[in-house]
């Protein structure tokens, strides 16, 4: 046992260790589908991104540097952290700024950009991928196989293929889409860390409120 422990003690140094700025071999880009969010977790806790005023359909949760095998993850980052106006203005497309402020913490740290190029790039990812407008004409919930939210946006994003997008689930509800992209935000194909399609035939799929 003890000999286990001190496996697992060496294994958390050693990745501790990896875990640093600017190195990774490229990004996932995760969209989440904001109606999902609220319906199980937004709504309780009276979430902005939750405001049908807001209009939120496909919200970039976040851009994470990944490795072919794991990811790196709360960095010790030389730069500084984000101004409050930073998180607020990155709000648009993330639903709140206190996501975006998550975000870096967990994530930006590791790309080895300080804040604002880290949500330039962020916005920049989000803007080059296009998210099928099919979905934003949506008006009651529907059950749809998960492969079908996949093809829309292998559909509607021609450079894209298929090992380099999953669509994961949430509660038996379509909860995001990931696409992997170099660090120069060309496609590329996801690692098996990332490819875990949901395979539900049945997933439900609310609209925007």
């Amino acid at each position: 046992m003890r000999a286990l422990f001190a496996l697992l003690f060496l294994a958390t140094l050693a990745r501790a260790d990896t875990d640093r700025p600017d190195d990774f071999d490229y990004y996932v880009l995760s969209l989440s589908w904001s109606p999902t969010w609220c319906a199980l977790e937004g709504d309780d806790r009276a979430s902005p991104q939750c405001d049908a005023a807001r209009d939120h359909g496909w919200i970039l949760h976040g851009l994470w540097p990944q490795y072919h095998r794991g990811w790196p993850e709360h960095c010790q980052s030389p730069e500084r952290p984000p101004s409050r106006a930073m998180t607020n203005a990155m709000a648009d497309i993330m639903g709140t700024s206190g996501l975006a402020w998550y975000q870096w913490k967990k994530h930006g740290t590791c790309s080895g950009l300080s804040a604002p190029a880290y949500y330039a790039l962020s916005r920049e990812a989000y803007d080059r991928i296009t998210r099928p407008e099919v979905f934003r004409k949506l008006k009651n919930p529907v059950k749809l196989p998960a492969s079908v939210v996949e093809e829309a946006f292998l559909k509607a994003n021609p450079t894209l293929e298929p090992d380099g997008i999953t669509i994961t689930c949430r509660a038996g509800r379509i909860q995001e889409a990931r696409i992997c992209l170099s660090r120069d935000l060309s496609p590329v194909p996801c690692g098996r860390d990332v490819i875990r399609d949901c395979t539900l035939d049945d997933a439900l799929f609310d609209p925007i409120r």
